[in-house]
C-alpha cells in the first residue's frame, strides 16, 4: 500500500514538472512567433515607406557610359545631351568649372537677340576694334543686326562681340559711372540665373582672358548644352550660318567673305550649329549641333582639349553618340 502511494506521489510530479516544461515551451513559441511577425512587419512598413521615397523623389537616371569610356580624348570635360529625348547621352567631369573662351559668344549672341529688333542697327567704333585679333571690320561700318551676328559666330571676331554688346543702349538707360560693356555683361550674368547654368559666370562678352590667371567667362560643359538648347528654342535660325564652313556677309560699306573656326565643320555628319573657343587658359573648346534625325538634335560640347585635338574630340564624340543611339533604338 505504501508503495503504490509512493508511485503515485512520483507519478505526480513528474506531470507537474512536464507540465510546466510545456507551459514554458508554449509561452517561448508565442514569444518567437511574435517577434518573427514584428520583424516582417517591420520589412513591409520598410519596403512600403521606400516605395513611396521612390515615387516621390526625381528618378535617378543611370547612363551607359561604355561606348564613350573607350575614347582616346584630350579634353578635360565632355557632355552629349538628345534635345529631342531630353536625356544625357555620356558625358565626363561635365559639371566641373572651366573657362570658356569664346563659346562665350554664344551668351553675347542670345542676349543681343533678346534686345535686338529686326531693324536694329550696330556700327563699327574705334573702340570696338581694340580687342585682341582682327578679322577685318572697319570703323564706320553699318551692319543689319543679323548679319554682324553672322560675322561674329563664324569668325569668333571678338571686334563684333563688342559691337553687338554697344547694342544695349539703345534699349537700356546706362547707368553713370558704367559703361554699355559692363552693362551687356551684366544682362549675361542675368541670363545665366534663368537658365540654371549653375556653374557659369561672364566678365566680358567675348570670353578672352582678362590675364593670365582671369579667364573672361567660365562654365561647364553640361552648362554649354542647356545655354545652346535654349538658343535653339528661342531663335531656331540665328546659328545657322555656324554651320557653314565659308559664307559672306555685307555691310553697308564691304561685302566680307568669311571662314569658319571650326576647320571640320563640313566633314562631321549634318551639322546644324558649332562654335569654336580658344585661349591659354581654356585651351581649346568646341560645341556642336548636329542632327542624329530628321530634327533629332544632339549637342557635343567639349572643354579643355587643344586647339587641334578638339575637333578629333568632338568627331569622336558624335560618332560614339549615334552608335549609343542605334543601339538603344535596337533594345525597344
Amino acid at each position: 500500500m505504501v508503495n503504490s502511494y509512493k508511485n503515485m506521489n512520483l507519478e505526480i510530479k513528474i506531470t507537474k514538472r512536464e507540465i510546466k516544461a510545456a507551459v514554458a515551451l508554449t509561452f517561448f513559441s508565442i514569444l518567437v512567433f511574435l517577434a518573427f511577425k514584428t520583424i516582417i512587419l517591420f520589412n513591409l512598413q520598410y519596403e512600403e515607406d521606400l516605395l513611396i521615397s521612390q515615387e516621390n523623389s526625381s528618378p535617378v537616371i543611370l547612363v551607359d557610359n561604355k561606348i564613350f569610356d573607350d575614347l582616346s580624348l584630350a579634353a578635360k570635360s565632355y557632355f552629349i545631351w538628345d534635345i529631342q529625348e531630353g536625356k544625357k547621352l555620356g558625358g565626363y567631369n561635365e559639371e566641373i568649372q572651366l573657362p570658356l573662351a569664346s563659346l562665350a559668344k554664344l551668351m553675347t549672341v542670345l542676349v543681343a537677340s533678346e534686345l535686338s529688333t529686326n531693324g536694329t542697327k550696330i556700327t563699327i567704333k574705334s573702340v570696338d576694334l581694340e580687342s585682341e585679333g582682327d578679322n577685318g571690320l572697319i570703323a564706320g561700318e553699318e551692319w543689319k543686326f543679323s548679319d554682324i551676328l553672322d560675322f561674329m559666330l563664324v569668325t569668333s571676331s571678338n571686334d563684333g562681340a563688342q559691337a553687338m554688346a554697344s547694342v544695349i543702349s539703345a534699349f537700356k538707360d546706362i547707368p553713370v559711372g558704367e559703361t554699355e560693356r559692363g552693362v551687356f555683361v551684366e544682362a549675361m550674368n542675368d541670363k545665366v540665373k534663368k537658365l540654371g547654368m549653375s556653374q557659369s559666370f561672364f566678365l566680358n562678352e567675348t570670353g578672352l582672358d582678362l590675364n593670365e590667371k582671369v579667364s573672361g567667362a567660365y562654365g561647364s560643359s553640361k552648362d554649354v548644352a542647356i545655354l545652346i538648347e535654349n538658343i535653339l528654342q528661342e531663335y531656331p535660325d540665328i546659328l545657322e550660318a555656324s554651320s557653314y564652313s565659308q559664307t559672306e556677309v555685307s555691310s553697308n560699306l564691304f561685302t566680307h567673305q568669311i571662314n569658319n573656326t571650326n576647320q571640320v565643320v563640313e566633314t562631321l555628319p549634318n551639322v546644324v550649329a558649332s562654335k569654336t573657343g580658344f585661349t591659354d587658359l581654356a585651351g581649346g573648346n568646341l560645341a556642336v549641333v548636329f542632327d542624329a534625325g530628321i530634327n533629332h538634335k544632339i549637342v557635343v560640347s567639349v572643354l579643355g582639349s587643344t586647339k587641334e585635338e578638339r575637333f578629333s574630340d568632338v568627331e569622336k564624340l558624335i560618332w560614339a553618340a549615334l552608335e549609343k543611339i542605334f543601339n538603344d533604338n535596337q533594345k525597344i
